[in-house]
């Protein structure tokens, strides 16, 4: 491996990767299956492509082509040398809209093209559900299709042109007349042209085995579409001439309800004619009861399109007069059309769970069938899973007869991989009974490889290898996928991870507290790679700033994965290249809400750093801002925050704190507020109890109280205001001994050097993996919170981290403590609180545009609705941007992060205030997100309960 990386190193301008951390990120993709690689390469041309084949071909090393590493059949993974498109081979090369055609590269995201074609009016056809993050190598290496199939077919239907090197480094430009054909592929075709014209079936979806049928001549010898679809096995795609087509001005989604999937899938064929752009269908299993959707068990999603909104909604609804259904709605507003979508697009990561949690794999995800015959296939299909003890929820695209379904599959086991391979022969011959293809959309790889002798016949199959043999008589191309495969039950993912539970802090309630199941929740699908959160969303604030595959959701779940598998990182809890994965995590738990599957990535970094600290000397950070509720604490028992402000300000005092500190040096340091929020609750004139109004107790967060009092302040006025009672939680005063007034409590010296204690929610521990003394914090805070706790007293919580923690964190850390689970669900935020508490109460009118960021863990989390609402009534108009500050407590403060930090920041955060007319109010209800918009914009945000304050104030 030594003699090969040098070689290639010497050879290849851009990156190669024979590092731990590289290989570990390329051993699965999106499938079941993991194979190891010797290394990575990521090309910077087709030139850099040809000199990696010539050096792997003299070692004898295998080459597997890589898009986005969304390849659910196993197809993006292999043993050799991996490519990886996406660094720089990513570009639009060039688009002609009067041609209606594009040149792109192979690691080009489909969103990038359809960002580029959309002013001209146009679009690449196909548009797989992970159009957000897939590449069009990938697509055209597994002829992918998507939801708009049946109106602009697959991506082979896309393809005018290919520029492919071989194997052997021949350079050739695939088209069609037999344009760029490898020797001895004509005559091996015109040798068999009755097989070629009877051995493939005529469906819409049939993307198993290699199209050879696209090189007869009544095809027009089509070399570039024959080449679709052959999985990187014949050749490595170096460019591509794409055809775009018109894309509708305007549309309206049809939602058909159906009493169950099988009345849906039989109905799917007969709206055909209409000429729909998609039909798809979905089941109740894999729609959340909140889902805005007509009554009903199953449905369909019925895309029309228009020159107007009023043409578009008049198709649809003549879809729906056409259709025999239990109920339907017609939606043409686009926020409504893509929050349905939304559904759609994220059931490839939904239906990794059952109802009950079980798990679900893919392996069966897209079968396909003529549409006539889908109903009486799902049936079937039913039955099958029933006779082997499994569950699915199909979906899909019923307008082509096409179902995805992920199944409860127990690949863990000898038993259940032996069922995995019952079922799934059985499966194939009830596809093929069916008139079907094995792949209807994401290829053979070695999930279905192995059974296409069943589809095609043996004879047909040895057609393939001698093709195969045509463009790549050494085999270097990704051997084992398509021909001559690996068994469809070897190289499970599964089989390296540890059998018994790791003992770990948390508890994992989702996932039995089974931390490998944990990080088995990460299929694949990598939603966490999309380059543009847009709207709402998080995830995946470090991968967008750096781009690179370490600092995505997938890629940290991907070293956690081989972390417990123990083959490539070795070292366990101990791991560095893990560490280093995990270092530019900003903790913002958008993936727990984001990630189609709920990959929690901050409580598994939590977790890891809590084990790799484990008796070992920790970053300076992890003191300094970990303990920062102690070292604030201790400043206001000394009364001497006035003096740290002023030794702050002394610049070289400053430098030699934050560096002591493990502190950015670019960052300043806040202020720390001179009267807490506690102390001027306790030196204010109470006002008379409102009659009646109902209790709630309001959390003096670290933040609040220490850094910005005057947000607990404006809580009070408000929430007085609503006509509730403001009350803050017990403390207890500490004596020298360690004890408490009244609560017995182990405390360390600096602890009573504190004074009082105070309840705390322990996010700084927690965020900087210090758990055995957040524990300890915890159970300290419950210890106060009992009476309160046994009355069922809301909790007020203003800041949303701290709120965010006290809901998860908390329960998640003392899963054993019944306490806990009160708690949290006590905790409110503050327009809940308002909202369900003071529900006829009228905020003042502000009647101002709003600008900011709803805060991460607000979005992550607690959810936004009643905020939304509260702003509303207050006549705060516009939306707040998605995304994250950068900031995210101590990590945009630690040394190392600033760039990260900024970058995250100037991704919407800061260019939404910089485009904010002079009479927005900014509204930043995070202490990190005011402190990031202070030190990178010069702006003050606001709380929300500072802005009503101040209209309640001037009203």
């Amino acid at each position: 491996m030594g003699e090969l990386e040098t070689e290639l190193r010497a050879a290849v301008r851009g990156e190669v990767g024979f590092d731990v951390t590289s290989r570990a990120l390329t051993t699965m993709d999106a499938s079941n299956y993991r194979r190891v690689p010797l290394g990575v390469v990521a090309p910077m041309d087709a030139d850099d492509i040809a000199a990696a084949l010539a050096v792997c071909r003299d070692h004898r090393v295998p080459v597997v082509a890589r898009g986005g590493g969304t390849s659910i059949a196993g197809q993006a993974t292999g043993t050799g040398v991996v490519l990886d498109f996406t660094r720089h081979m990513d570009r639009l090369v060039s688009l002609d809209p009067e041609t209606r055609t594009a040149v792109v590269q192979p690691g080009l995201v489909l969103d990038r093209l359809q960002e580029a074609a959309a002013p001209h009016g146009l679009r690449f056809g196909p548009d797989p559900s992970t159009h957000s993050r897939c590449t069009l190598g990938g697509m055209i290496g597994n002829n992918s299709c998507g939801a708009h199939s049946v109106a602009w077919g697959t991506t082979a239907d896309s393809v005018r042109e290919l520029d492919v090197l071989s194997a052997r480094g021949e350079r050739l430009r695939l088209g069609r007349d037999w344009a760029g054909a490898p020797d001895g592929l004509r005559a091996l075709v015109e040798g068999d042209l009755a097989r070629l014209r009877t051995g493939f079936p005529e469906l819409p979806r049939r993307i198993s085995g290699y199209a050879l049928d696209a090189l007869l001549p009544e095809h027009g010898a089509d070399v570039a579409r024959s080449f679709c679809g052959s999985e990187g096995t014949l050749g490595i795609l170096t460019e591509a001439v794409v055809r775009l087509v018109p894309a509708p001005r305007a549309r309206a989604l049809a939602v058909l309800a159906y009493a169950d999937e099988s009345a849906a899938a039989e109905a799917a064929a007969g709206l055909l004619p209409l000429g729909p752009l998609t039909v798809e269908g979905m089941a109740a299993d894999l729609v959340p009861a909140s889902a805005a959707l007509p009554r009903g068990g199953a449905w369909l999603f019925v895309e029309t399109g228009g020159e107007s909104e009023g043409e578009a909604r008049a198709r649809a609804e003549a879809i729906v007069r056409a259709a025999d259904v239990v109920d339907a709605a017609v939606v043409t507003d686009p926020a409504g059309q893509r929050a349905l979508w939304r559904l759609r697009e994220d059931a490839s990561g939904t239906a990794t769970r059952m109802p009950d949690g079980t798990e679900a794999w893919p392996g069966w995800e897209d079968c396909a069938v003529p549409p006539a015959r889908l109903g009486a296939y799902l049936r079937e299909f039913r039955a099958l899973l029933a006779g082997h003890g499994l569950r699915g929820a199909p979906y899909g695209h019923f307008g082509d007869g096409c179902i995805h379904v992920r199944i409860d599959f127990d690949l863990l086991t000898e038993r259940g991989v032996g069922r995995f391979r019952r079922f799934s022969e059985e499966l194939a011959d009830l596809v093929v009974a069916h008139g079907g293809s094995l792949s209807g959309e994401h290829g053979d790889g070695q999930a279905r490889a192995e059974l296409l002798p069943r589809m095609y016949g043996e004879e047909t199959v040895r057609l393939f290898e001698r093709a195969k043999a045509v463009w790549d008589p050494d085999d270097l191309l990704n051997p084992g996928m398509l021909v001559r495969p690996a068994p469809l039950d070897a190289n499970l993912r599964f089989a390296v991870l540890p059998r018994e539970p790791v003992d770990v802090a948390f508890g994992y309630p989702a996932d039995g507290g089974d931390f490998a199941a944990a990080v088995r929740r990460c299929v694949g699908v990598a939603k966490c790679r999309t380059t543009s959160v847009g709207g709402p969303g998080v995830m995946c604030p470090s991968f967008r700033a750096t781009g690179a595959e370490e600092h995505s959701t997938r890629g940290r779940a991907r070293l956690l994965h081989e972390m417990l598998a123990g083959e490539l990182v070795t070292d366990g809890w101990r791991s560095g290249e893990v560490r280093d994965a995990l270092d530019l995590c900003l903790s913002c738990k958008g993936c727990r809400s984001d990630c189609p599957v709920g990959v929690d990535m901050a409580t598994y970094k939590a977790e890891f750093l809590h084990h790799h600290y484990a008796g070992r000397r920790r970053p300076a950070a992890h003191h300094s801002m970990g303990r920062l509720p102690r070292w604030l604490r201790l400043v206001d028992r000394t009364r001497t925050a006035a003096l740290v402000n002023s030794l702050a300000s002394v610049r070289p005092l400053a430098w030699l704190a934050k560096r002591l500190g493990g502190i950015a040096p670019e960052r300043r340091l806040p202020r720390l507020a001179t009267r807490t929020f506690s102390r001027w609750w306790e030196g204010r004139e109470k006002p008379a109890a409102p009659a009646g109004g109902e209790l709630v107790v309001l959390w003096p967060d670290t933040f609040t109280e220490h850094l910005s009092p005057s947000v607990g302040q404006a809580a009070v006025r408000v929430l007085e205001a609503a006509g509730l009672r403001v009350a803050l939680p017990p403390t207890v005063r500490m004596t020298p001994s360690g004890r408490g007034e009244g609560v017995a409590v182990a405390m360390d010296p600096l602890s009573v050097l504190c004074g009082r204690q105070r309840v705390c929610c322990g996010l700084t521990y927690v965020s900087t993996g210090q758990l055995d003394r957040a524990r300890a914090v915890l159970r300290r805070t419950l210890d106060l919170m009992e009476p309160l706790l046994e009355r069922d007293t809301p909790v007020v919580v203003l800041e949303p981290s701290c709120a965010a923690s006290l809901r998860t964190d908390l329960p998640e850390l003392l899963h054993d403590d019944p306490r806990a689970h009160r708690l949290a669900g006590r905790v409110l935020t503050f327009a809940e609180a308002l909202e369900r508490y003071a529900p006829g109460w009228v905020p003042p009118r502000i009647g101002r545009p709003a600008v900011g960021q709803t805060h991460c863990h607000q979005h992550a989390v607690l959810g936004d609705a009643p905020d939304r609402r509260l702003r509303e009534a207050a006549g705060l108009t516009g939306g707040l941007s998605g995304g994250c500050c950068g900031l995210a407590g101590n990590f945009g403060f630690e040394k190392g992060h600033y760039d990260v930090s900024v970058a995250c920041a100037e991704e919407q955060l800061l260019p939404a205030v910089r485009d904010a007319g002079e009479d927005a109010v900014v509204l930043a209800d995070g202490y990190s997100c005011r402190t990031q918009l202070e030190q990178l914009a010069g702006l003050r945000g606001r709380h929300l309960a500072e802005v009503l304050a101040e209209a309640l104030e001037q009203g």
